[in-house]
């Protein structure tokens, strides 16, 4: 059998590279992170920008992601059953409670936002589709590692603190995740952005076993009540939904 090609891997690790941040980069950052020549890392970067992959704004002469990449990414969340059966749903609950709602699942140590329905107002919303969250900072996340469908290794890597509320003690951590376990929900407030808030619900599949988790976001004082705990009418809301997609899923009644 033959090894792996190298430029391919190198071509990877080009797009990761600029997938796992929120800005630009020019050549000699992107050559520097990767350990690459600039020649090497110039001719893989215009390859990739021949075929759309990466684009490069003609201003800076920095690179970033492009549009056909986007396009393979949306066809894949396209046949995606989770996000597919869950498309009605999540439109329905946001209508209902008037919050955006997100679809996530286990992605390499992170949750990826596989659908996102926008608050059902004139607000300015940024899509988070293709976004990925922390698991222990996020309320999508800790139901997945409540449930053990994702994992974290803090003893090998300190997780990060985003707010002065995020829970990066092992031990807080393992007690938040019970509770998620016996309530049935998840919440995070002002854990992983100052003023904001997100709750989320497990979704099951064949066997009840949890495959991904649905869930609102939004600024605190509109998922959260007078002292801080999430609205009730909201966790209800969630629950429901995550149900009703669980059972188009396959799993049995819980």
């Amino acid at each position: 059998m033959t090894g792996p090609v190298q430029s391919i891997e190198r071509a990877a690790a080009i797009l990761r590279l600029l997938a796992g941040g929120p800005r630009r980069l020019g050549l000699g950052e992107v050559a520097a992170s990767l350990g690459l020549a600039k020649g090497t890392a110039h001719g893989i970067l215009r390859t990739l920008q021949h075929v759309d992959f990466v684009e490069q704004d003609a201003a800076t002469g920095k690179y970033q992601l492009g549009a056909a990449l986007l396009h393979l990414g949306t066809s894949y969340l396209d046949v995606n059953e989770l996000r597919s059966r869950s498309l009605n749903w999540a439109d329905a609950l946001a209508a209902r409670s008037g919050e955006a709602v997100r679809l996530g699942t286990p992605l390499e140590g992170s949750v990826l936002i596989v659908h996102h329905v926008f608050r059902p107002d004139d607000t300015f919303q940024t899509l988070d589709v293709g976004a990925l969250l922390p698991l222990h900072a996020s309320s999508l996340g800790k139901v997945l590692l409540a449930y053990g469908t994702a994992t974290v290794e803090p003893a090998q890597k300190p997780l990060e603190a985003y707010t002065r509320h995020t829970l990066v003690d092992p031990e807080r951590l393992a007690r938040a995740l019970t509770e998620v376990r016996e309530v049935g929900w998840a919440a995070e407030i002002q854990e992983m952005s100052m003023g904001e808030a997100g709750i989320a619900a497990p979704i099951r599949g064949h066997g009840g076993l949890v495959v991904g988790a649905i869930g609102l976001s939004g600024p605190v004082e509109r998922l959260c009540d007078s002292q801080g705990h999430p609205r009730p009418s909201l966790v209800t809301l969630i629950r429901e939904a995550a149900r009703a997609i669980s059972r188009d899923l396959g799993a049995a009644r819980w």
